[in-house]
């Protein structure tokens, strides 16, 4: 998630169609599991309900930044291109399409007889609508469209993005919020209301919500890939994560997008469960605010860097079901570096010569504010016994998650606990939060070192001199401290037996649209 909470893989990336240099997509492998569909065919329909750690504060793709919410969102809205469980970027509502010699063009055919569930058309005004939308100042997917110049519909199924400079990243970024469609009719009609009555052409439609205690989704009988199983999906909000295990295990939900480490070894000798737990490609870790005090400070975020035990962290509250992060990359990523992404041990030292460096040899405090819940509490507890050695004060402020967003987005903090659940392009892990501007940059962090950096990965093909850019771009991260990056978090959930046709998506979404109950 952006941005999931504390507790929240592969980037084998295959940019194809016809360009020349690059690898040929692969298509083999659908976006969406096949294999049971005949087995389903005469299982009877049914209720799925589904286990979600926070509440989405939104249910516009334009303005989310939660993980929680894509959850819901990825079942609403179908996208221009698929990710496959193993990673592979395949397309979806585009059809086929085909990228110019120098980079600079992407031309995308669409599928064609696609609605929306609102019976309005989806089509190349559609999607020219869409993108036009996400690029807006306001929109949260502003950073990751930024390279788009100019976008052309010469037919009613055919669009035509023309790009300022080559941008590696664009067909990742559009199997996600940035390519899932809405109905531009619905948006029109509902205004800033949207939200509250979305509209896409995926497997499930909007029915209604009941904020912070659930949302209900029905079954689009006429999705376009063939009607669901499921004739309903119940989205259930549980911010204490033993209280969702408990509703597991009574049989009230029959998936849970949070497992604590210690439930884990149960659920797995358990003969009613099935646990996925997968390593990811997010991080957790905590936003300093560098332009307020004290973080406005380098040597004083260095010294909160240099003096938090990790690998302790990770055993006590996680049970070894993550790993110490020091970096956005974990080693999921096709830039992961060992020696830059994995943190040092803790250096005492180096923590009182910051301090001293700051000119507050003595210590100082601040407030971190945490997700109201039992784990984020355990590790805010974790952080703050780390620091008191060193007299650094850290106090704890529980807030309710949607306001935990809106203060990180609106700069209204010192320090935040929140993490990235983590995308298969390094790029969507680093830039929209570290570059200057960046529509994520909770830390208002702006470095000219590191907005060249990221620039110049971004705009770079290949992934082995990418991964040369981001090492660097890691580097000045460790000079700066504008994050406190604690861990990389596994993909770990847990379901009933008599659920069908799950599977592990490296972005950690679940895809409902394949399964059935028994």
């Amino acid at each position: 998630m952006r941005r999931s909470r504390w507790f929240s893989a592969l980037a084998a990336i295959s940019l194809a169609g016809t360009v020349t240099g690059c690898g040929q997509l692969n298509t083999s492998e659908p976006a969406h599991s096949s294999a049971s569909a005949s087995q389903a065919a005469d299982v009877r329909s049914t209720t799925l309900t589904v286990g979600l750690q926070a509440d989405p504060a939104t249910l516009d793709p334009a303005l989310s930044s939660a993980l929680v919410d894509r959850q819901v969102m990825a079942n609403i809205y179908d996208t221009l291109f698929s990710l496959t469980p193993s990673g592979k970027i395949v397309p979806n509502l585009v059809e086929s399409y085909s990228v110019s010699k120098n980079g600079l063009v992407y031309t995308f055919q669409l599928r064609r007889g696609i609605k929306f569930q609102d019976g309005t058309p989806f089509n190349a005004d559609a999607v020219k609508f869409n993108l036009t939308r996400d690029m807006a100042p306001t929109s949260a997917r502003k950073s990751e469209l930024s390279s788009i110049a100019s976008i052309e519909t010469p037919g009613p199924y055919t669009v035509v993005i023309h790009l300022s400079h080559p941008y590696s990243p664009l067909l990742a970024v559009l199997t996600d919020r940035a390519g899932m469609m809405v109905s531009p009719a619905a948006v029109k009609k509902e205004g800033a209301n949207y939200a509250e009555h979305p509209v896409g052409t995926g497997p499930f439609m909007f029915s209604s919500r009941v904020k912070g205690d659930h949302i209900t989704l029905i079954a689009n009988p006429h999705y376009w890939k063939g009607k669901p199983k499921l004739n309903e999906v119940i989205f259930k909000i549980f911010t204490d994560p033993n209280v969702e295990i408990t509703n597991l295990e009574n049989g009230s939900i029959q998936l849970a997008d949070q497992v604590p480490a210690q439930q884990l070894p149960i659920l797995e000798k358990s003969p009613n469960f099935v646990v996925s737990n997968r390593p990811g490609l997010g991080y957790q870790g905590i936003y300093l605010n560098v332009t307020q005090p004290p973080f406005n400070n380098k040597y004083l975020r260095l010294a909160v860097d240099a003096a938090i035990n990790r690998a302790v962290l990770v055993n006590v509250a996680l049970k070894g079901e993550a790993t110490p992060a020091w970096a956005p990359f974990s080693p999921e990523s096709p830039v992961f570096d060992r020696t830059l992404d994995l943190p040092p041990a803790p250096n005492p030292g180096l923590v009182h010569k910051y301090l001293k460096e700051a000119g507050d040899p003595n210590g100082f405090s601040f407030t971190l504010q945490t997700a109201n819940n039992p784990v984020s509490t355990e590790i805010a507890q974790i952080v703050q016994s780390m620091l008191q050695p060193y007299h650094i004060q850290m106090n704890i402020q529980q807030l309710e998650f949607g306001t935990l967003l809106s203060n990180n987005t609106n700069h209204d903090f010192q320090a935040s606990a929140l993490g990235w659940s983590g995308r298969i392009d390094p790029d969507n892990n680093a830039y929209q939060f570290w570059h200057t501007g960046g529509a994520q940059n909770g830390s208002n962090f702006s470095d000219p070192t590191a907005d060249k950096l990221l620039d110049e990965a971004r705009e770079t093909l290949s992934m082995t001199q990418r991964k040369v850019y981001y090492d660097e771009f890691v580097q000045e991260l460790h000079r700066q401290a504008p994050y406190i990056f604690l861990y990389f978090p596994n993909n770990t959930y847990a379901y009933a037996k008599q659920l069908h046709g799950f599977q592990s998506y490296p972005d950690g979404v679940f895809r409902l649209y394949s399964m059935w109950l028994s």
